[in-house]
């Protein structure tokens, strides 16, 4: 059974994909309200896509860190400047 200290060491992600992926998280938080809170159909539904979209930049984030690309890398690090 490993120790706690050793489970945290073994996934560990460069600081700015955390920083990048609390970005996006806080965001995604602020478009939930705005999607519970919205009453026209239309706008719910471009809020919703713009969540999706978010999230696939964390999937992809996720996916390219434990790639060995540096082109996807240098792709996803300019996501956040893009959003």
């Amino acid at each position: 059974m490993k120790r706690f200290k050793q489970y945290l060491n073994e996934g560990r992600y460069p600081a700015w994909v955390k920083v990048v992926v609390g970005g996006i998280v806080m965001r995604l938080n602020n478009l939930a309200t705005q999607i519970q809170q919205e009453t026209d159909p239309k706008k719910q539904n471009q809020l919703i896509a713009q969540q999706n979209k978010l999230l696939g930049y964390i999937s992809g984030l996720g996916i390219g860190v434990n790639s060995n690309d540096p082109k996807l890398m240098t792709k996803l690090r300019g996501i956040d400047k893009q959003s």
